[in-house]
């Protein structure tokens, strides 16, 4: 379609991206923008200029306001993708928002290893290529009590190669009420499948007897599987067998028992008043002779999948080509290391860890970073907010502990001439995002899963918001 005449005039008004170009570079704060970065924000304002012109007859703006819209190009283009954010949902292992937050001692050894050579496969004292895995492996047997372990890039690849190696073109049995599905749509059944392994369903969705195991075992059966429902509980008329009940039937019949724990804790939540979650300890103690679970659930680590058991199976997994595919970087290995470390103490490491501190934490404690917060905010002097308490519950996430609900301080916020929809979305896009939730049509930050220095980053956020609008 030909412009009209005005279009046509405002079309030659408009500058070319070589002369708002000399005029940047002109300006400090461009001095370290890369030319290609600070050139196709220069040509997207342009474009976004001439669009308006057709769609709807846009006067041009000043030269400065076109470098004003050009700076907020290049700032959004030089902001990393993956950024920090306040966790205020009250989902503690949120895996939308990075699941486990690391301590401050796997932090550190973190940094300390990404910015130097380390010994990653190289023994120190044999002076000669070393395994990987021996820097986690006696960690892990000494808080576990396994004869062996390892670890992979997460607990999926964990359960594939553990499958791969000791039961691929072999049946697998596991109970129907145990095929789950965790995130993402991956299922136990698709794993298995990859794996090479025949899955061989047993029981019932709500109700699986021993029997119903031996009754299924062949000449082709490869071992027993138990995964343990972490993300969701079957109630009412139910029925599942055992763990160490599944071991001495396998005994009799020389099968290993392979039990994915999925989450996976090394601490007895009961203790803290909490409700019980199978720990990796009384799995090992019942007899499995593999067991999976993940680094950055209930273990407060980064993300990574740990292997334990018996030597001999776990000798031959570490032999499977799979392995290296499946291997965890130096960075995870420091950070897992770091990690294991502070389970030597069992009375400091609820503090330590970041997770297991908010899971336990006092409801007291969140009630006064509550009131922290609300007064931070009532500090702004701004009468359009309003603030209310609410008490409401925290989840646990991360496909563990699907019953439990922690009781917590949300702080509903409100502003005078904005819909609870938006009030999220520009919480949700602050410089340093704020994800809430919304219930009953108000906006609720949670104070157990946010953090004591993030409340005035909070504040700064809804200063910004208030200021806006």
């Amino acid at each position: 379609m030909k412009p009209s005449e005005k279009q046509q005039k405002l079309l030659q008004d408009l500058p070319g991206v070589d002369r708002i170009l000399a005029l940047a570079q002109n300006l400090p704060e461009y001095a370290e923008i890369p030319k290609t970065i600070l050139v196709g924000s220069i040509r997207a304002v342009i474009q976004h200029l001439r669009t308006a012109v057709f769609t709807h007859e846009a006067e041009i703006p000043t030269d400065l306001a076109i470098l004003s819209a050009v700076k907020k190009k290049v700032d959004w283009e030089m902001t990393p993708n993956l950024k920090r954010v306040v966790n205020a949902t009250g989902v503690v292992v949120h895996t939308n928002l990075g699941r486990s937050l690391l301590a401050r001692e796997a932090l550190d050894h973190v940094v300390e290893i990404a910015g130097a050579y380390s010994n990653l496969e190289f023994d120190l004292a044999a002076g000669k290529r070393g395994s990987r895995y021996s820097h986690v492996e006696a960690l892990i047997r000494e808080i576990s009590g396994a004869e062996a372990a390892m670890a992979v890039n997460n607990n999926a690849g964990a359960v594939l190669l553990c499958l791969d190696t000791l039961a691929k073109g072999k049946a697998v049995i596991v109970s129907r009420g145990e095929l789950v599905e965790i995130g993402g749509s991956f299922r136990i059944p698709d794993v298995m499948a990859r794996s090479g392994a025949l899955l061989k369903e047993v029981g019932t969705t709500n109700r699986t007897h021993l029997r119903d195991y031996e009754k299924a075992m062949g000449q082709d059966t490869g071992l027993l599987l138990k995964v343990h429902t972490s993300n969701y509980s079957v109630v009412g008329f139910t029925a599942a067998v055992p763990l160490h009940d599944l071991v001495k039937l396998a005994g009799r019949h020389c099968l290993p028992v392979m039990e994915d724990l999925g989450s996976g804790t090394f601490i007895d939540f009961s203790a803290y008043g909490l409700i019980k979650e199978p720990t990796v300890q009384e799995s090992v103690a019942a007899g499995a002779d593999v067991i999976t679970f993940s680094g950055d659930k209930l273990l407060g680590g980064p993300q990574a999948g740990i292997i334990v058991g018996k030597k001999a199976l776990l000798d031959q997994i570490k032999k499977n080509p799979l392995t290296r595919a499946l291997r965890i970087d130096k960075l995870t290995l420091a950070a897992l290391e770091a990690t294991l470390r502070l389970y030597r103490d069992p009375l400091k490491v609820v503090e330590k860890i970041p997770t297991l501190r908010m899971l336990v934490c006092p409801l007291g404690v969140i009630e006064e970073r509550a009131e922290n917060l609300i007064r931070l905010l009532e500090s702004l002097g701004n009468q359009r907010i309003s603030l209310m308490r609410k008490k409401l519950a925290s989840k646990t996430g991360g496909g563990a502990l699907p019953l439990m609900e922690l009781p917590s301080i949300c702080i509903g916020l409100s502003i005078q001439g904005m819909s609870a929809a938006v009030i999220e979305k520009r919480m949700r896009t602050a410089s340093t995002p704020v994800i809430g939730r919304i219930e009953d049509d108000l906006y609720l930050m949670d104070a157990r899963t946010i953090q004591d220095d993030e409340l005035t980053v909070i504040r700064a956020a809804v200063a910004d918001l208030v200021q806006a609008v």
